[in-house]
């Protein structure tokens, strides 16, 4: 059975090599077992590809393919015409499948390995394929079908040194064809060579001196690396591919810096003893004998017995060697080095011979009593620091016999060879010549009087134990014996024999033994020992005293319990803490001793395998049993039933009612909740068996990433005992809220209120959003120590403050959160003196006085201040008014726009550029006819030379060596411009069109360099292809714009041509000035009206010019439009489907107004009726001629009129079409974005044109002009609107270029292969900053290309752009451009308002970018011979799109511009320098020159 999407690929017996299925079975399985040929499959929405040819003619399924979506695969299925593809369908696809998929493998023995029957492998050209596309494969040896057949090599040597140059290898080959093109070999990327074939070998030579790779030191510490793998490649040169490799090895002995490690590398390296240096050529060597191949002819050190040495003692130290060399003239002796505690000690040292040297008479030290014994790194030098070689790794160990000695035990129990001993008259532990008076007072083991006198007894564990024995008795002391047979039998406690064990026993310090049974009559003694012999000086007795205990049992508690166990049992009774150990058993169980003491034992139940029974306790201490009948009884485990509120805040805390049985047998139960891995529990208190409260257990959460989303544990369940079915609750969602979260009351911190003022406390997740809506959380809020009584709403608590004065803390409790938003000061109502009142009254007199004759006087004054309020109030409504119906204006056209935009946009076609002209508009923006479109132009006599040139030249820019010194020499030079550099990288990319795979392979190298260049010259790593300021960076725009072009068309082409459209209809609803290019409808500031412009919308009826007895054909338009607007809406509408360049254009047509009455008349921008005031000519509109709704008009060819003839030297002769060239070529396309056009006065009369509103600039408006106007902020919500109307179109193509696969079209494998390039360079620079890598695929893809396309759709449309437009959509540009971007944007009401118009979208598009660059970094690679037959087909798709000759041409005008530096550098590059490039560029030089 399969599983889902693919399908079958086999072969039938031989003779019949396609078996195309009939499908009916249920499964695969046995037919493809028995190979029985009638069998048939049923094939769900999977294919397997399966073989019947084999030997027993069985059959053998060797792939599996996933070819439709969902759905069974139905049984008709159909060959192509070629039989090299199968159709195959399903319910709702039809797919084609090629028979076979060869290039999926990359090696010879994965091809053959594969089992497919197709496939063999190409051997010259290094791929898996059919037999028939290889070329000359009927050849011996050139096609492989066997494993057997595939090529291997062996070479001889296959390893040298780095320091051997140009070595003759020889190269063994088996299975290769006749190779009389020759071959190249190639070490990597180090060298490559021209082989020699001769019968089946091929001689190499091996990389010259500057080749080799470089294996040494780095900062002064050896890099560590013996040897460096290369890859030796054999490369054909009639196919230019590397064919068969084989690992070549090249090592470096100088790495080396000891004998051993020299002579025991896997290389031909030799040691030079008297040098001391490791090196591949013996003849180095300074003579015969210091020469040294064998490890045991080294210079080293033997295995040492353990070198004892103790401190502040002078003493030589002498060492085992062989092959000591004897030092030269000129050369320094030996020496010892000795490391102490960090310190380095160096001691002359004596050579006697090549196998003995000693460290002379020196004394050693180390710091510290607490330590008695300190090994030491010892290493023999000579000649300074020439090291002898220690591989025993003998150390030095220095002593102190006093250190941690402070009894004769101790001291006489140190290692023999140390050879201490206790010094009685000192009383302390040292060497023999170290103490006074040697004979009489030195103790040692090996002496007569080895034994210590004076034992004594410090401590005994435990002081009471039970009369029947049994329990083990810890003595500690000094001089306890040296040997167990010291104190094997000499042991009394409380007069009863204790048998000391030998497992206990610690030399001169412990005995442990176990007590025999007391007869009744014994109550307490002291312990007695005799160590060895029962002389008074080797006796000691405790100070402590031992009791006899007898021991009771009273109680225990709790008497019931789970049967799961885990209930802790407290047994109570007498003198329970006697004896050494203690075992409890329930019945059979165990019960787990925790702890006793005098009156209690506490130990923890296990699980009963008796089920629920009533159990007998038994105690044991040691071997008295005692007996006292209690009984404990397993119950059945509790369970949970119900758990309310399922629910709390991330921080716990919160009350929770359990309801289940049993609950009370649970003494500690507890609730707990995992989350992320980590674990958090929290308490809970048992009411009765059936009900308890909890306190809700935390979230294990990042405090610093708390999100403000809901979360379910991973685990919520309850600890209760050992009870494991409820650790994990299975039937609850148990869900958590965000945190409350509280605001400080201000800056400050402090809030100042009136006694009895409420306070408030702002915040939000007050109230958790539980469904079904009654969630509250308990609040608590201290003022100061008082609490207050609390109103909660979603944002703020209220709290009416306690009746108090002064300052306080405020402080808000909730679950497990605490929060001071700050201090309150509530000011007190101070009561008033008598002379204060006494001030008051008479103050209120003078006061009553006063007001009176005010009043008189501001009656008078009233009458006239009424006059005036009335007429401002008049003002006031008239600009309130007209607010309010600009708002509602606002509001009504968000709400119905989008429906008309939607509804108009459906159903015209997309008028795409093809190919060609896309191209040239992006790699030469503003060039109509480029030499690369045209034949190349030169004189005849030249034109034989000059096209023989330029092959040349054509065959030197697809050598990649010299490519990038050519771009590199080009790139250094300081004339060389940025436009240069664009023009120089798309005429490169013109020539590389049918090469796409060497143009991607330079581009990748030039990025590489540019990347390393960027980061060396310690700029931030961001900047990186953020300007277009090298030759690479304008190649990758070029190499996306032709890779691209496919996915433009399919997919992305459609959102960009809606959001155009969109753009420019929603523009046209409302005025456009024909001057300064600002309308009512923008998205731009600088593009939009500020004025209240007063239109109707007319439609009128245009006579269709095609077919004048056709229906007419109606136009909306505004009656505030000037003429040439009127006439190119009327083109859109009339050739709504045609393609701009295909239209007529409106500066050659006339408008024709056609009255009822039957007279016609010609409407222009400018006639003799146009109005003139002030300086300022007004061009005519609609209105001006006041043409009603529903006249009929119609465009009729330009006919010259007497106004026009004589006016035809001003503005006026082509209208506003003129304004708006103006604007189009002040400059480049990027400069229309906010500018506003020139006002161009009449040249004779100095007159302005103006249309809907005059220039800002000129402020001769009149002043009566300021009544009539808003403040002009008030119309930037027309923003929002414009905003809100286009929304959905901006959406829909932002998402389409942020989406991996829409619409059915995969990703560009483009795309793919440039993140992952980035992402390899930046692993390789160890750049690991996700916002760098981040910004490097925004800077690569979306700045570089989308941005482009955006702004100028003109590049893939055929279609005219004007300047409002251009605008609105340079505010889109920039808001994707900010979408792209991981830095964070502060917005405040200072920021430009096109960053604020989308401040609330941009976040969404930021996630959606990074997903669809994590989506991207998730795909699986592609490898590079995909993307190789990918830039293969592209190139053969486009192959004679551009003339090369010319485009060679142009390049080569930089080439005579720059010919000695880049003569120079090709001179300089040794690998130009082997393929003699500069001889070649010489000459072409030479036959492109005029005068040759």
């Amino acid at each position: 059975s399969f599983t889902s999407g693919d399908y079958v690929r086999g072969k039938e017996s031989v003779g019949n090599p396609v078996l195309a299925f009939s499908v009916q079975y249920s499964y695969l399985g046995p037919c493809a077992r028995k190979g029985r040929h009638s069998c048939s499959l049923s094939l769900f929405v999977l294919a397997l590809q399966i073989r019947v040819d084999g030997p027993t003619n069985s059959a053998l399924e060797y792939e599996i393919v996933q070819v439709v979506d969902t759905g069974p695969i139905l049984r008709d299925m159909a060959f192509s015409v070629d039989h090299e593809h199968l159709y195959i369908m399903s319910e709702k696809q039809l797919t084609r499948v090629p028979v076979e998929s060869c290039g999926q493998y990359k090696t010879c023995s994965e091809c053959l390995g594969s089992g497919d029957p197709h496939c063999g492998w190409c051997v010259l050209h290094n791929t898996c394929t059919r037999k028939e596309r290889c070329e000359r494969s009927s050849e011996p040896r050139r096609f492989a079908s066997e494993m057997k057949q595939c090529v291997r090599l062996t070479v001889h040597p296959n390893n040298i040194s780095v320091s051997q140059y140009n070595v003759l290898l020889v190269l063994e080959t088996y299975n290769v064809p006749e190779l009389s093109a020759g071959v190249n070999c190639t070490f990597e990327d180090l060298s490559e060579m021209d082989g020699l074939v001769v019968g089946n070998q091929i001689q190499c030579i091996s990389p010259a001196a500057k080749e080799v790779p470089q294996i040494i030191m780095e900062n002064g510490e050896w890099f560590g690396k013996y040897h460096h793998i290369v890859q030796l490649q054999l490369k054909s040169k009639e196919t230019g591919m590397t064919f068969a490799s084989t690992s070549f090895v090249f090592y470096n002995c100088s790495v080396h810096n000891s004998c051993l490690s020299c002579v025991e590398s896997p290389y031909r390296c030799h040691w030079c003893k008297y040098r001391h240096v490791c090196t591949h050529d013996p003849h180095s060597c300074s003579f015969q004998e210091g020469r040294v191949k064998l490890p045991e002819d080294c210079p080293q050190l033997l295995q040492a017995d353990k070198i004892l040495v103790p401190v502040e003692v002078i003493k030589p130290i002498t060492l085992k060697a062989k092959n000591l060399p004897q030092p030269q003239s000129g050369q320094r002796g030996y020496e010892c080095i000795l490391t102490i505690q960090g310190n380095e000690q160096r001691v002359p040292a004596l050579r006697f011979n090549s196998s003995s040297v000693q460290c002379q008479n020196t004394s050693y030290s180390y710091d510290g009593m607490e330590i008695n014994s300190l090994p030491v790194e010892l290493t023999v030098v000579w000649n300074g620091n020439f090291n002898i070689d220690n591989p025993a790794q003998n150390k030095v160990h220095l002593y102190k016999c006093g250190a941690m000695r402070d009894s004769c035990g101790l001291c006489l129990k140190a290692d023999p060879d140390f050879e201490c001993g206790w010094c009685e008259g000192q009383n302390q532990c040292t060497l023999k010549h170290h103490c006074p008076s040697q004979e009489t007072q030195w103790l040692e083991l090996s002496g007569t009087k080895g034994k210590c006198t004076n034992p004594r007894i410090t401590d005994i564990i435990p002081v009471t134990g039970p009369r029947e024995g049994g329990t083990k008795v810890t003595i500690r002391g000094e001089n306890l014996g040296l040997e167990f047979r010291d104190i094997a039998s000499h042991v009394k406690v409380a007069g009863v024999e204790c048998k000391p064990q030998v497992e206990g026993y610690i030399p001169a310090e412990q005995i442990v033994c176990e007590m025999g049974e007391a007869k009744p009559s014994q109550h307490a003694g002291f312990v007695e020992i005799c160590v060895a012999e029962c002389k008074p000086e080797f006796m000691a007795r405790s100070s402590q005293l031992y009791y006899f205990m007898t021991l009771t049992l009273s109680d225990l508690k709790p008497k019931r319990g789970p049967v799961s166990g885990g209930t802790q049992v407290t047994i109570t009774g007498t003198n329970l803490n006697a004896g050494s150990n203690v075992v409890v058993t329930f019945g059979r169980q165990p019960c787990l001793f925790y702890r006793r003491s005098t009156k209690h034992i506490v130990c923890n139940t296990t699980a009963s395998d008796d089920g629920f029974d009533k159990v007998k306790v038994s105690v044991r201490v040691d071997k008295a049993k005692i007996h006292q009948e209690l009984q404990f009884e397993y119950m059945e485990d509790p369970t949970i039933l119900r758990i309310e509120p399922e629910w709390s805040i991330i921080s716990g805390n919160t009350p929770i009612a359990v309801w289940g049985t049993h609950l009370d047998l649970i003494q500690n139960p507890q609730i707990r909740a995992k989350h992320g891995g980590k674990e958090h529990v929290n308490i809970c208190e048992v009411q009765n068996a059936t009900e308890m409260t909890c306190q809700a257990p935390a979230l294990a959460m990042d405090p610093n990433h708390q999100s403000e989303l809901t979360e379910r544990p991973e685990e919520f369940g309850f600890i209760l005992d050992n009870v494991q079915s409820l650790l994990i609750l299975n039937k609850t969602n148990f869900t958590y809220y965000p945190n409350p979260v509280f605001e400080a009351f201000n800056p400050s911190g402090i809030l100042e209120l009136k006694p009895g003022t409420p306070i408030i406390l702002k915040g939000k997740n007050l109230i958790p959003p539980v469904t079904g809506g009654n969630a509250k959380l308990n609040y608590t809020v201290l003022i100061g120590e008082k609490p207050c009584v609390v109103t909660v709403s979603d944002m703020q608590l209220l709290c009416e403050s306690p009746n108090l004065i002064g300052r306080h803390k405020v402080m808000a409790r909730v679950g497990g959160l605490e929060f001071s938003p700050g201090m309150v000061y509530i000011s007190p109502d101070s009561p008033l003196s008598l002379p204060a009142i006494v001030s008051i009254a008479v103050a209120g007199g003078l006061l009553i006085i006063f007001i009176v004759a005010v009043l008189i006087a501001y009656k008078r004054k009233s009458r006239e201040s009424d006059l005036t309020l009335k007429r401002l109030q008049m003002q006031m409504d008239n600009l309130e008014s007209r607010v309010a119906l600009e708002c509602k204006e606002a509001f009504a056209e968000l709400q119905t726009d989008i429906h008309e935009l939607t509804s108009d946009l459906d159903g015209a076609g997309i008028p795409f550029l093809d190919y060609r002209t896309y191209t040239m508009r992006v790699l030469f923006p503003g060039i109509e006819d480029h030499p690369v479109l045209r034949d190349l132009e030169v004189p005849g006599y030249r034109q034989e030379r000059v096209e023989k040139g330029l092959k040349l030249f054509a065959q030197l820019i697809n050598n990649k060596v010299f490519l990038l010194s050519f771009i590199r020499t080009l790139e250094s030079q300081r004339s060389f411009s940025m436009r240069d550099r664009g023009n120089v990288a798309s005429l490169i990319m013109t020539v590389l069109q049918s090469k796409l795979e060497y143009a991607t392979d330079v581009l990748k190298q030039l990025l590489a360099d540019l990347i390393d260049k960027n980061l060396e010259s310690k700029n931030h790593p961001k900047l990186l292809l953020r300007r277009t300021e090298s030759v690479a960076e304008k190649m990758l725009t070029n190499w996306f714009t032709f890779l691209l072009y496919k996915f433009l068309k399919e997919c992305a082409g459609e959102p960009l041509f809606s959001l155009f459209c969109a753009i420019k209809q929603q523009m046209e609803k409302g005025p456009i000035d024909s001057i300064t290019g600002e309308a009512r409808y923008s998205l731009s500031e600088d593009k939009l009206i500020r004025q209240q412009i007063d239109y109707k919308t007319l439609v009128l009826s245009c006579v269709n010019p095609d077919n004048v007895n056709s229906p007419e054909i109606p136009v909306k338009i505004l009656n505030c439009d000037t003429i040439t607007q009127v006439k190119e809406k009327i083109l859109d509408a009339i050739f709504k489907n045609v393609p701009c360049s295909h239209r007529p254009k409106a500066a050659d047509m006339d408008l024709e107004w056609r009255q009822a009455s039957g007279a016609r008349m010609i409407l222009q921008d400018e006639d003799i009726t146009t109005k003139i005031e002030n300086d300022w000519k007004r061009l005519n509109t609609l209105a001006h001629y006041q043409v009603p709704d529903g006249s009929v008009v119609a465009l009729v060819s330009k006919q010259v009129t007497a106004y026009n003839a004589v006016n035809n030297s001003t503005v006026s002769r082509t209208s506003a079409s003129k304004y708006e060239n103006m604007i189009r070529y002040t400059g480049s396309p990027d400069s229309l974005r906010s500018r506003t056009p020139m006002i161009t006065p009449d040249l004779e009369s100095g007159v302005k044109m103006w249309h809907l509103v005059k220039n800002h600039e000129h402020g001769d408006q009149k002043e009566g002009d300021r009544g009539s106007k808003m403040v002009s902020e008030i119309y930037l919500t027309r923003l929002l609107a414009t905003k809100g109307t286009l929304q959905k179109f901006v959406d829909d193509l932002f998402e389409t270029i942020f989406s991996t696969a829409h619409r059915g079209s995969a990703l560009p494998l483009a795309i793919k292969y440039m993140f992952d390039f980035l992402d390899e360079q930046a692993d390789k620079h160890n750049i690991h900053d996700p916002h760098v890598r981040h910004t490097w695929k925004s800077n690569c893809l979306p700045l570089r290309f989308w941005v482009n396309m955006i702004k100028n759709p003109q590049f893939v449309f055929d279609i005219h752009k004007n300047s409002i437009t251009d605008a609105c959509l340079s505010v889109v540009a920039q808001t994707f451009m900010d979408s792209c971007s991981t830095s964070e944007h502060r917005l405040g009401k200072d920021s430009p308002s096109n960053k604020l118009l989308y401040a609330k979208d941009i976040p969404s598009y930021k996630n959606w970018v990074e997903r669809y660059y994590s989506d991207i970094g998730k795909m699986p690679a592609i490898s590079d011979q995909d993307m190789n037959a990918y830039l293969a087909e592209q190139s053969r798709m486009h192959m004679n799109e551009f003339n090369t000759m010319s485009a060679l041409s142009e390049i080569y005008s930089y080439v005579g511009k720059y010919s000695e530096e880049i003569l120079g550098a090709l001179d300089q590059d040794d690998q130009a320098g082997k393929q003699k490039l500069a001889y070649k560029l010489e000459q072409v030089i030479t036959l492109m020159s005029i005068d040759s």
